[in-house]
């Protein structure tokens, strides 16, 4: 579910308000990669993914040249049940094994003048490249208490498992997964 990890860094990218370009890395700290989807229909299951990292860069003055750039690890993922996230980590459904990674980059970023934005993208997710669309909202931004400056975002898509070649059967109220992210970064 390399998803989420591109995902919370193209949040990141789209919506800084910094009067000059500026680069920033993820702060894996204080960012997440999470997502959920209907189990069976009856219950939602909740995870998210440890191990992830990318880069942003902004410019306020040009906010449609934005870029971000996100690596997800797959075997990361983590639904708080260790024999559910050997079975997400084989064969039915991430199958990490042979594609260890998931990757996000970013292909536009349009804002809307509500401030919200949208950050379109390819993702790569089990051996498929498919565009996609995070809406994006900004959480702030400022110094921070070590002499840094932080920028932070947040967003959700909705990817559909199929699109993916992710074809496990959990009945039709789980053909949807919903990522949720929220990315922190930190300016170079």
């Amino acid at each position: 579910m390399n998803l989420k990890t591109i995902i919370a860094g193209a949040l990141l990218a789209g919506t800084i308000s910094s009067a000059q370009a500026a680069d920033y890395v993820i702060d894996t700290g204080h960012a997440s990669v999470n997502f959920r989807i209907q189990h069976l229909g009856y219950s939602w299951l909740e995870g998210r993914f440890n191990d992830f990292s990318g880069q942003f860069s902004y410019d306020a003055a040009n906010p449609e040249a934005a870029q971000i750039a996100v690596t997800i690890k797959t075997p990361s993922i983590d639904s708080n049940h260790a024999e559910r996230d050997k079975h997400l980590r084989g064969d039915d459904f991430l199958a990490v094994k042979a594609f260890p990674e998931a990757t996000f980059e970013s292909t536009a970023f349009t804002p809307a003048a509500d401030g919200s934005a949208v950050l379109s993208g390819n993702l790569t997710l089990h051996g498929v490249t498919k565009a996609i669309d995070i809406q994006v909202s900004k959480v702030g931004e400022g110094k921070d208490p070590w002499g840094g400056y932080r920028a932070g975002f947040n967003g959700t898509t909705q990817l559909n498992l199929k699109d993916f070649d992710i074809n496990y059967n959990l009945g039709p109220a789980s053909d949807s997964v919903y990522l949720d992210l929220n990315v922190e970064g930190v300016r170079q």
